[in-house]
């Protein structure tokens, strides 16, 4: 299984009206804070265009839908996407990725 990124993509915000380009089916997602390269969020998920829609969205109680929040002001952000065709194998690619990115860390330290 040879598992493949995508390019990198702004992620999309009400104000631009951007739309998000993302397979309603497994996979994986990368988010990272687009100034800095900061990882921002990543999984492996069955319904990568959902988690991706979610991000930067906290959970919500019960009682957070009586209590009156600002909206989020999230960094500027972009995403890639790297689809598989179970949630199995991109928890199998994720955790490799995992693995050759604390290699790397722990080599270049």
């Amino acid at each position: 299984m040879i598992t493949t990124w995508g390019e990198w993509k702004r992620y999309p915000t009400a104000a631009r009206g951007d739309k998000l380009e993302a397979p309603i089916g497994p996979g994986i997602y990368e988010v990272r804070v687009a100034s800095t390269g900061a990882l921002f969020a990543f999984g492996a998920v069955d319904n990568v265009a959902e988690a991706l829609a979610r991000v930067g969205i906290p959970s919500r109680s019960l009682k957070s839908f009586f209590i009156r929040r600002d909206a989020i002001v999230l960094p500027n952000l972009e995403y890639r996407i790297c689809a598989t065709d179970t949630r199995e194998a991109a928890k199998i690619a994720a955790e490799r990725m995992i693995g050759r990115r604390e290699a790397y860390l722990s080599g270049a330290a």
